[in-house]
C-alpha cells in the first residue's frame, strides 16, 4: 500500500480506526481501553472528531474535549496504575500506524502532536496523584 497524505476526515478516520484496532489488541493497553470503553463505535467517532480538529483544524471537535480530565479519570478507575510505559506503547503504536499508511506534513505533525500530548497527559496524571491526601 502506498502512503498518502492526511487531507480529509476520511484519512483521519482511517488512521484512528487502524490505530485503535492495534490498541485494543495490545497486551498492556488493550485491557485498560477495553475496560473503559463500552461503545467502541461511538468512541471512535469521538476520537476521529478530536484528531480531525487537531490535524485539519476542521470538524465538530472545537471546545468539546478535555483529554487531561479524561485521562485522570481513567487513571483513578485503574487504581492509579497508568505509567510512562503505557504512554510509550501508545506512541509506538501511533507512530507505526502513521508511518505505515501516511506521509507528508500532516502525518509528521500527527506524530509530533501525539508526542507532546502524551507527555502533557502523563504530567497531568502525575500532578493529580500528588494532590491525593495520604491514606491513614
Amino acid at each position: 500500500m502506498n502512503r498518502i497524505p492526511i487531507q480529509s476526515r476520511k484519512e483521519v478516520d482511517f488512521l484512528v480506526r487502524k490505530f485503535y484496532g492495534k490498541v485494543r489488541e495490545h497486551e498492556l493497553l488493550g485491557p485498560i481501553f477495553n475496560q473503559i470503553v463500552k461503545d467502541w463505535d461511538h468512541h471512535l467517532i469521538h476520537l476521529s472528531d478530536f484528531w480531525e480538529m487537531i490535524l485539519l483544524q476542521t470538524g465538530p471537535g472545537r471546545g468539546k474535549f478535555n483529554p487531561a480530565q479524561v485521562h485522570r479519570e481513567v487513571d483513578v478507575s485503574v487504581n492509579y496504575t497508568i505509567d510512562q510505559a503505557h504512554f510509550g506503547n501508545w506512541l509506538e503504536l501511533w507512530f507505526a500506524t502513521v508511518n505505515r499508511y501516511f506521509e507528508g506534513e500532516t502525518a509528521e505533525y500527527a506524530k509530533e502532536h501525539a508526542r507532546r500530548m502524551a507527555h502533557m497527559l502523563f504530567m497531568r496524571i502525575w500532578e493529580a496523584r500528588q494532590a491525593i491526601p495520604p491514606s491513614s
